[in-house]
């Protein structure tokens, strides 16, 4: 083979599919990390905002059981800064109001609306009719019934083992708040759960 014919660097690894595909992998990692890693050390990203709590014991129920039905697949919990946005939402969504959040509910979902700033807007009753029937208060709605939450039991004792595992991530629980998990949640409905985790939302900026 001459010099002419010799193959360049750049045609070696676009005729060499493992090579690649280490190489994409390689530089999709490396950009990953240098946008990603920095966020760590930011404080508007971990430190929380003035006045946002830890979920209540019902409250981390009612997200538990906010992300098992799905509600997520439809709701997004981030209002972006536009005008458009803030118009029909309230204001935008910073990160420090999200680091009690475990995942996050971030998403690009409209299928209903953001639910970043639900807290406070309708009472209780009106979460639990919509919930259980959403045609009875909005009869155009396609979202699905949540009957079965009326009657269904939270699991209380499950929760001072997850109020302790997110302690250990950061969660400022205090022992008194373990203890009284249980009691906090024993006899409610997944309904109830439901509710208070939904009236929190938002809240803390407001």
């Amino acid at each position: 083979m001459d010099a002419s014919t010799k193959p360049t660097g750049h045609e070696r690894i676009e005729t060499n599919s493992l090579l690649m595909i280490v190489l994409i992998l390689l530089t999709v990692a490396v950009g990953g990390m240098v946008e990603i890693i920095p966020l760590f050390f930011q404080r508007s990203t971990t430190q929380a905002i003035e006045g946002l709590q830890p979920y209540t014991a019902l409250q981390l129920a009612g997200r538990d059981i906010y992300v098992r039905e799905g509600c997520y697949n439809c709701h997004s919990q981030m209002i972006r800064p536009f005008r458009a946005e803030t118009l029909r939402y309230g204001s935008a969504s910073v990160a420090g109001e999200f680091v009690y959040d475990r995942p996050f509910q971030w998403g690009s979902k409209r299928t209903g609306p953001d639910l970043h700033r639900v807290g406070g807007k309708y009472n209780d009753e009106w979460h639990r009719l919509h919930l259980i029937n959403p045609r009875d208060l909005v009869p155009e709605s396609n979202m699905p019934a949540y009957p079965w939450l009326e009657t269904a039991a939270v699991d209380a004792e499950i929760l001072p083992a997850k109020m302790t595992a997110l302690r250990t991530l950061g969660h400022p629980y205090t022992d008194e708040d373990i203890a009284g998990a249980i009691s906090a949640a024993k006899g409610r409905s997944e309904l109830d759960a439901l509710v208070a985790y939904l009236q929190v939302l938002g809240t803390a900026r407001k």
